[in-house]
């Protein structure tokens, strides 16, 4: 599979699904993941989620940076792996704000305590799924035969 064939697997699962588990360090040490509504991604090295100023994932993000961000989608399953950074773009907040920002926070892109992440991954590891009934014959398949079961493509992209 070429660079532009995983890419383009990879941005296909991501647009499945708005949802996305974003992974960090909390600042107690902890490994904690939060769902969050993905609000755009031209490409899968930069996606954008709108927060709180105030949460707690915003104050980890400051002492590291470190992130994995997961989305599971209807074509598969995939791991974005990078650096996440509090924004305070007041006109890029504007241009993400949606109904389902105001359904989840408090005020609108005008209230101080919103802002942005941006999540710069440098890699992606994806699965892709033929999907659910066909996923459940190759499993069926490996146990009656011991034959490896065909579950996809995994790999891991450079971004």
């Amino acid at each position: 599979m070429s660079n532009d064939t995983q890419t383009q697997t990879i941005t296909d699962i991501m647009r499945s699904t708005r949802i996305a588990s974003l992974s960090y360090l909390s600042i107690g040490g902890d490994i904690v993941s939060t769902p969050m509504g993905t609000q755009e991604f031209t490409e899968p090295a930069t996606v954008w989620f709108i927060t709180e100023r105030s949460s707690d994932k915003v104050d980890a993000l400051g002492a590291d940076p470190r992130v994995n961000v997961h989305y599971a989608g209807k074509g598969g399953w995939v791991s974005l792996a990078g650096t996440a950074r509090f924004v305070d773009d007041d006109a890029k907040l504007r241009e993400l704000w949606d109904a389902s920002a105001g359904a989840f926070m408090s005020g609108g892109p005008e209230d101080a305590d919103n802002g942005l992440i941006e999540v710069t991954a440098t890699s992606a590891e994806f699965w892709d799924a033929p999907g659910a009934i066909a996923t459940a014959v190759q499993l069926v398949k490996g146990v009656i035969s011991d034959a490896q079961p065909d579950l996809g493509d995994n790999d891991i992209v450079r971004l």
